[in-house]
């Protein structure tokens, strides 16, 4: 059997009526989207049937949205789009010290760029205990030389939720553009470009349902972005390179069923996670869970184990499928960013394990996977739930 699969925030299974409405593009629809033919203006209409449907989930035009690889490749586009684009305005970015490193690396990289002289000059805020940022802090931040916030909008290990409403609008009160990594928020709670106030907007396919390999850039218009990707004038000119139908299409399918289904689904997985939760933390009430106690992802439980080791859990949970929060070694600890913004305590921090639940995720699964886990626990330490 395979493993209880309660690592949703890593990736998520295709959902059937997704790979249902990709197949008939794998098969029979493979044409050109750029060409006039037949089988090419099937295609055209299939991408611009998705951009519509991305676009109506998040509350924006269709020419807003740009397809990309992936998330990754949509973080790069924008802040490196902007850096270029805006470089006579300033070159400041201010950030967060947790954001994913699809964020953090592509700032480091602009520090580096051309020099120390040319580069861009980048602030990294801190976060809270509970790994929220205070939107005083951006507005202390911000320069006459900056052009960019990018805060993302929820938390990929510990569920988070940033305040981006009231970020982007002291942004805004500077004339600063505004970018959020959805990734993880989309298809868990709403997310709508004009409630959160974001010029640039984050999709990644494979956290919501679709398949790996795509993703969306919003622009709201009037944003200028210098070029990532040179070649054809592919997706209105924003990105170079053949469009990739099948994915696109399953991408357009997940966003449709999210924006029909989306408060059913947040429901489910908050009860999934909640039940997750209270199994374990009424078995081993010494240990803690880490995020907002309020303002967190309804599927997302990052729980430490004091003084245990994360990847000695793992290592025992052969029916359940999670991830760690850090890595102990023989001679050192690595405990992920977050955690060590957040200034978890090392004997929390070094037994952090991060379990995610997803749509498809029963309560009969969280019951086998707390079982297993808590006997695990107990293995590993016969005295910790009286601890």
């Amino acid at each position: 059997m395979d493993p209880i699969y309660l690592d949703y925030n890593a990736t998520t299974p295709i959902d059937p009526q997704v790979a249902e409405a990709m197949l008939p593009f794998v098969h029979q629809h493979y044409g050109n989207p750029s060409s006039s033919h037949a089988l090419g203006v099937t295609a055209h209409a299939a991408v611009e049937e998705a951009r519509g449907l991305v676009g109506e989930m998040l509350g924006c035009l269709p020419q807003e949205i740009v397809f990309t690889s992936g998330g990754t490749e949509a973080n790069n586009y924008a802040i490196k789009g902007v850096a270029g684009a805006y470089r006579a305005k300033g070159n400041h970015i201010i950030t967060s010290s947790v954001e994913h490193p699809a964020v953090i690396e592509v700032c480091r990289f602009l520090e580096k760029k051309d020099g120390e002289q040319n580069g861009s000059r980048v602030t990294y805020l801190p976060v809270d205990q509970f790994g929220m940022l205070d939107p005083q802090q951006i507005s202390d931040a911000i320069t006459d030389q900056t052009v960019l916030v990018t805060i993302m909008h929820a938390n990929n290990e510990v569920g988070t939720v940033e305040p981006i409403r009231e970020i982007a609008e002291i942004a805004h009160r500077h004339g600063v553009l505004v970018h959020a990594d959805c990734a993880q928020s989309i298809g868990k709670i709403p997310v709508n470009v004009d409630d959160l106030g974001v010029d640039l907007l984050t999709v990644a396919g494979h956290k919501l349902y679709a398949p790996k390999g795509i993703g969306v850039l919003y622009v709201r218009t009037g944003v200028k972005l210098e070029k990532l990707i040179h070649g054809a004038n592919h997706e209105m000119n924003w990105r170079a390179g053949t469009e990739n139908v099948i994915e696109i299409v399953g991408l357009g399918k997940a966003c449709q069923l999210i924006h029909q289904n989306l408060p059913e689904y947040q429901v489910h997985m908050g009860k999934m996670r909640d039940q997750l939760e209270s199994g374990l933390l009424d078995r081993f009430p010494s240990s803690k869970v880490n995020g907002h106690p309020e303002k967190r992802l309804p599927n997302t439980s990052s729980i430490s184990f004091k003084k245990l080791e994360a990847n000695k859990i793992l290592d025992r949970l052969t029916n359940v499928a999670a991830s760690a929060g850090a890595a102990c070694h023989s001679d050192r600890v690595e405990v992920s960013s977050v955690l060590e913004a957040m200034k978890v305590p090392l004997e929390y921090a070094m037994g952090t394990i991060r379990f995610s639940v997803g749509r498809f995720t029963t309560s009969s699964e969280i019951q086998i996977a707390t079982q297993e886990v808590s006997q695990v626990i107990t293995g590993l330490a016969p005295a910790y739930q009286t601890s």
